[in-house]
């Protein structure tokens, strides 16, 4: 089915957009900053807290990466020394708050993945159920493909707790580490800097006659060079075996491959927030950014996913069956990693042809 182009008939942008714009969207972003940093006071932010609290956290880490990313899109309009001190500080912050859910959802991604792929229905505690749709069990013996599950299943509860054991160890030191850094000195100190930019943005004497697309026609341009350079032929293709070759090695850095993908999901961040300070509260919705992102999102997840897998399988003096389950479960995410960057590719290059 065609999908809609969403613009509106009238381009509010096809005039000049003035330093006002950028310097609205900072206060508004601030704004929400302080609410959502008030809102998080309030419901405590415990550990396994209220729903309230860890939507509070949430609203907090996207007003924080939506103005660091607009002192970076923006900043000949800004001034230097406040905007180039303001970034890292919110990186930091964005950064800290976000690991505690990252662990979260990596555990239960990957044990849904060992569900799905040893047939059983409840981990880390083992189950004697099937996977769906697959056929009963007879009693013949074991042939080549029926004992890679049987194998699989004997691992897949142990290699459960093993995961389950990291990534509570790592949730619960990632939430002590941000509460530890909202009670911080240097907290105290961003929250007064985005307080202060809630009245008053430091632009430069000319922003408010300047115009905001060249500056955000550029971050649209890094964007587009740095999907170009990505192997899109290779994501054409639902599996990669090549990034699979050093997946269980004794080499515990990232896969070189992922990290072009990983840049061109900032640039799209990047790219998005542009558009919200161009457009305003009339910013329209882009179904082939909103596609892309999507994709990319995934294959972060899947990417991490995997390599905490990997990192599982190298724990000393683990069983063989559990090892196997990890190998097992690292390679299902690779395939997702895979499957992320094809639906990527489709996602772009069907907008690509449809955009006149």
């Amino acid at each position: 089915m065609a999908q809609q182009h969403l613009d509106p008939p009238t381009d509010p942008t096809a005039g000049p957009v003035s330093g006002d714009a950028l310097a609205g969207y900072l206060r508004a972003q601030a704004t929400e900053f302080l609410r959502s940093l008030r809102q998080h006071r309030e419901t405590g932010g415990a550990a396994n807290g209220s729903e309230e609290s860890v939507e509070a956290a949430r609203a907090l880490r996207r007003s924080a990466r939506r103005i660091s990313g607009s002192l970076h899109t923006f900043r000949p309009l800004l001034d230097p020394d406040w905007s180039e001190g303001m970034r890292p500080e919110l990186a930091w912050l964005s950064g800290t708050l976000a690991r505690e859910h990252a662990y979260a959802a990596r555990l239960e991604r990957l044990l849904g993945a060992l569900n799905r792929l040893s047939g059983s229905s409840a981990l880390p505690a083992q189950s004697g159920g099937k996977a769906v749709g697959q056929p009963a069990a007879t009693a013949s013996a074991p042939g080549p493909r029926t004992q890679p599950a049987g194998n699989l299943t004997v691992g897949a509860a142990k290699a459960g707790a093993l995961l389950d054991r990291q990534l509570t160890l790592a949730r619960t030191r990632a939430h002590s580490a941000a509460l530890q850094a909202l009670g911080s000195s240097r907290f105290h100190a961003v929250a007064d800097s985005v307080a202060v930019l809630a009245s008053e943005v430091p632009l430069t004497p000319t922003a408010t006659s300047t115009d905001l697309r060249p500056p955000a026609a550029a971050a649209e341009d890094r964007l587009t060079d740095a999907i170009a350079a990505l192997p899109l032929v290779t994501a054409g293709h639902p599996y990669n075996a090549e990034a699979l070759v050093h997946g269980l090695s004794a080499d515990t850095a990232p896969q070189p491959q992922d990290a072009p993908w990983h840049q061109v999901r900032l640039l799209l961040r990047l790219h998005r927030y542009a558009r919200e300070v161009l457009y305003g509260e009339e910013c329209p919705i882009d179904v082939r950014l909103l596609a892309a992102g999507q994709a990319l999102n995934r294959h972060r997840d899947a990417a991490e996913a995997a390599s905490a897998a990997a990192s599982a399988a190298r724990t000393p003096r683990i069983a063989p069956a559990t090892a196997y389950a990890l190998g097992v479960l690292h390679a299902d995410q690779r395939h997702e990693v895979e499957a992320a960057r094809f639906a990527f590719q489709q996602a772009w290059q069907r907008e690509a042809v449809r955009t006149p």
